[in-house]
């Protein structure tokens, strides 16, 4: 959830506590309910490292327990040793707890948990939440948060993004419906690719393009120019390249592109350097190059390799994913014409009578209409 200059300064610093702000998990979560008002009815949802002292995610569903049918809300966060704070300051909702003790905050994780009116208002919200420590410090692989887990019905959350990958698998592996927040390089993860490849995880609705600013701890140190610190002293961290990644089902995906023939799309298409100019074809792969969505040919039946921005417009029924240029092109082609092939597995045109290399591609094929 970072770029690379902040990925990986957080992660030099083990940190990983980037908080998604509630305006963001709201504006997600209410497309999919504009889909199917009853994704969340009574269901239970879990937000593993998620704590209400902090996290929006907590705040977003206890506050909205009834207005989304929740059944039962499950949030756990990290000891604060594991967080490996330097100056932790206990907020007031903690230490006015009955169950508040230092040293077990210091070494165990908490959970917090919502099903019922417990003061009496006559509704369910955030001043409802009941909570005690794990026996744990609250990692999510965790034999405590597994059997969460595998209680729960939808996981959401922010998840450490230095440990994407293994979250990912770890919800994957129980079957389980989830809506998570990462980096769109991770789509070239070998974990995660071929889950959009089979149709089994896709983008969410509400992010397409763009970035997103999150609040970081006030001890994170950085000195990129995204930094902003708001009148109450907090620090915003604005970062590019986000997505929501989900199994949820949400109208956007199923909208299919809106394509030109492959005549016309090079005649008018916006983009000059395609326009009145034949489509490249790869050195090292058997495909044409279409280097913007927006230039998809509607008459073009063979594979094609499209930006990564694609997955953003991707609808199931109008086109099948073939692979990722980072397992399909061939580099002992490149190696052969050059003499090398440095880098990592990527497409190859030749532009000028010079081997130029790519960006990443998704190869991809039109589906054609049933007859």
């Amino acid at each position: 959830m970072a770029n690379n200059t902040n990925l990986g300064a957080a992660k030099a610093a083990k940190n990983d506590e980037f908080y998604t702000q509630y305006a963001d998990i709201q504006k997600e979560v209410n497309a999919y309910l504009e889909y199917n008002p009853d994704t969340f009815r009574d269901k239970t949802v879990l937000l593993p490292c998620d704590d209400p002292e902090w996290s929006n995610f907590t705040r977003f569903f206890a506050q909205n327990f009834e207005r989304l049918g929740l059944r039962r809300l499950i949030s756990t966060s990290y000891a604060v040793e594991s967080k490996k704070y330097k100056n932790y300051q206990p907020t007031l909702f903690e230490t006015a707890s009955p169950w508040y003790d230092m040293d077990k905050t210091r070494i165990k994780g908490k959970i917090f948990e919502l099903t019922r009116d417990t003061n009496g208002n006559g509704r369910i919200d955030i001043d409802d939440l009941e909570w005690h420590y794990l026996e744990g410090d609250g990692d999510f692989r965790s034999r405590e948060v597994c059997q969460l887990r595998d209680e729960a019905d939808i996981i959401v959350t922010n998840p450490p993004f230095s440990l994407f990958r293994e979250f990912l698998n770890w919800i994957v592996e129980a079957g389980k419906m989830f809506l998570i927040i990462g980096n769109k390089n991770a789509i070239g993860y070998k974990e995660v690719f071929p889950l959009i490849k089979d149709n089994k995880l896709w983008y969410g609705p509400s992010i397409t393009g763009g970035d997103r600013e999150f609040m970081v701890p006030n001890e994170y140190e950085t000195h990129s120019e995204s930094l902003r610190i708001d009148e109450n002293g907090n620090k915003y961290i604005r970062v590019p390249g986000v997505h929501w990644f989900t199994n949820i089902e949400h109208g956007r995906r199923h909208e299919p592109l809106q394509l030109m023939s492959m005549k016309d799309n090079i005649r008018y298409c916006r983009h000059k350097d395609v326009r009145n100019h034949e489509y490249s074809r790869y050195i090292n792969y058997d495909a044409i190059d279409v280097p913007y969505t927006d230039a998809i040919p509607d008459d073009y039946n063979g594979e094609m390799g499209v930006p990564i921005s694609f997955l953003d417009k991707y609808c199931p029924e109008q086109f099948e994913i073939i692979g990722h240029s980072l397992q399909l092109a061939d580099m002992n082609i490149i190696k052969q014409k050059q003499g090398k092939a440095g880098g990592g597995p990527r497409f190859y045109i030749e532009e000028d009578g010079q081997l130029k290399r790519l960006y990443e591609r998704i190869v991809i094929r039109k589906k054609q209409a049933p007859l």
